[in-house]
């Protein structure tokens, strides 16, 4: 069973979700928040394993709250949002979200989502992957400046990692590599765990952040 809580300063976006949630057997909508405080302290006591995140509260924002859940041991998060190119969308990411959802997403693209996070991987990481790049190659870059995690991992994963923030899929990287897509989840696994990230949206995060993958290089 999937435990979510659903947090929107709309009645009426937190009831829909709620309601088309529990059409499913496999979920559980244990709680509702109304701003990003509440969300905190319903996911404190509640221990969800998915959150519906708002991005736009009063109180607290999504963003702010996503920072403060998307720890060690907190729930997954999905932004919601109303436009495409919301411009919060990045920030949360960064705070450790795990994907995004328009808020006029379908019904079985929501239940594909929440199921998706709930196992740990990033929402359509390709995707969201190349909208980070976009973004981060408006900021200045920073070269030299490789964060000490990074020396833990191997040639191979560290090749692995700048293809995963090149926005490439497991697929993708597995043909440009010539390996079999089953040993590219395994390096991206070994990747996320010796740099304790939670999915590959993070690792493309770290490895601009880092300096390791500069916009407009290829690795």
């Amino acid at each position: 069973m999937i435990r979510v809580v659903i947090a929107d300063d709309h009645l009426v976006v937190r009831t829909g979700f709620a309601e088309l949630l529990d059409t499913q057997p496999d979920f559980e909508v244990v709680g509702t928040a109304a701003d990003g405080a509440e969300a905190v302290r319903v996911c404190r006591g509640l221990s969800p394993d998915v959150v519906l995140m708002d991005v736009r509260m009063p109180v607290m924002s999504g963003i702010e709250a996503t920072r403060v859940l998307a720890g060690p041991g907190g729930p997954r998060v999905l932004i919601l949002t109303t436009f495409d190119l919301d411009e919060y969308v990045y920030d949360a990411l960064r705070a450790g979200a795990s994907g995004f959802l328009l808020k006029d997403v379908t019904a079985e693209r929501l239940f594909d989502a929440v199921r998706v996070v709930a196992a740990g991987d990033a929402l359509l990481a390709p995707a969201v992957t190349r909208r980070l790049i976009s973004e981060f190659a408006r900021l200045p870059a920073r070269r030299g400046r490789p964060d000490a995690g990074l020396s833990a991992l191997t040639p191979r994963e560290t090749q692995v990692l700048r293809l995963v923030a090149e926005g490439l899929s497991n697929l993708e990287i597995a043909d440009r590599l010539v390996v079999t897509e089953e040993t590219v989840k395994t390096h991206v696994s070994r990747v996320l765990n010796k740099l304790g990230l939670r999915d590959r949206t993070q690792a493309v995060v770290t490895a601009y952040e880092s300096g390791l993958v500069v916009p407009g290089e290829r690795g």
